[in-house]
């Protein structure tokens, strides 16, 4: 890549960083009364936690669609294929169906997100590495696995619903929709060492991204033991799914949109740059997305909702366009 390039990718991801900075300033100012400074304060510790857990969300899901999509090897897949999503609803629905919406685990944040990402994680690790070994390191056959896990989670998921008492059902909805208004400050630094754990054990993988995107027996050729780093990367998206899926719930479409954007815009088979773009491009979307949620729609609609039809819109897009790119 010419010098000429990497320079240009980088004034664009500075834009980038800089429009995350006006989203942040925005969300955190608007409608904030200056003048009375015990309303100020109290602003800014309603706003702040739900920031931060924005930009952690953005930074989770944007990092594991990139590095997904180079495992799988194509563009328009994302990490919601391995069933995480689709295994958070069916916790929360049965942590609610068994031991009810006023039981300890259902009522507590920290244990809900402490069981979310235990359970996520243990179902990840185990299920995954398992069928990795007996596929004989097929990624085709785990990404089939997961689709029919999907599948087979939200037949379940569906099931319980269809028996549980109406009142229990609409307590678990507000669970089951992606959202930042309500979240609890407790979780950010569990969340923030985890994510932090988890990059630090695949620093090594991380850095061998553009290698692998070579192809398997270039990879293998160039001395990378393929098989071993591709297992490792694999878990490692989907502990950072579960992590995100856990502080706001699911939001399937957001690693397709930010991912692809980032692809687009940068053109660059650098993994540093794709990730870095993909991370603000999200930041962009939750961040700008909730300012219109609080600021327009008075909560009326979460910003899911948006992310959803807008990404189910720009997956055809992709589909319909991609033999042209």
């Amino acid at each position: 890549m010419s010098t000429a390039v990497i320079r240009a990718n980088r004034r664009k991801l500075v834009i980038l960083a800089v429009l995350v900075l006006l989203c942040a300033a925005g969300y955190m100012l608007v409608d904030v009364r200056f003048s009375n400074p015990k309303l100020f304060s109290y602003a800014m510790r309603l706003r702040a936690p739900k920031l931060l857990v924005m930009l952690i969300t953005a930074f989770a899901i944007g990092g594991a669609s990139i590095v997904f999509q180079t495992i799988i090897n194509n563009t328009i897949v994302t990490p919601c294929l391995l069933g995480m999503n689709s295994l958070y609803t069916l916790i929360h629905t049965a942590v609610v169906f068994f031991f009810g919406s006023g039981s300890l685990i259902a009522v507590s944040a920290n244990l809900s997100f402490a069981v979310d990402v235990v359970l996520m994680g243990i179902v990840a690790t185990v299920l995954y590495s398992w069928i990795f070994k007996k596929t004989k390191h097929n990624v085709l056959y785990v990404l089939l696995v997961g689709t029919v896990l999907t599948s087979f989670f939200g037949s379940i998921q569906s099931t319980l619903t269809r028996v549980m008492d109406p009142n229990e059902y609409d307590s678990l909805l507000n669970s089951l929709v992606a959202s930042f208004s309500n979240v609890n400050s407790e979780i950010i630094l569990f969340s923030l060492i985890l994510l932090a754990g988890v990059i630090f054990a695949l620093r090594k993988e991380l850095a061998l991204l553009d290698v692998l995107t070579l192809g398997k027996h270039q990879a293998i050729n160039l001395g990378v033991d393929y098989d071993r780093c591709i297992r490792k990367l694999l878990l490692g998206v989907t502990l950072c799914i579960a992590v995100a899926t856990a502080m706001v719930g699911p939001i399937s479409f957001l690693g397709l949109i930010i991912a692809n954007l980032s692809r687009q815009l940068l053109r660059t088979f650098r993994h540093s740059q794709l990730i870095l773009g993909s991370a603000l491009f999200g930041m962009v979307v939750l961040i700008g997305g909730q300012l219109i949620v609080e600021h327009v729609y008075s909560y009326a609609v979460p910003v899911s909702v948006f992310i959803t039809v807008g990404g189910g819109v720009y997956f055809l897009y992709l589909l319909l366009t991609r033999k042209k790119v």
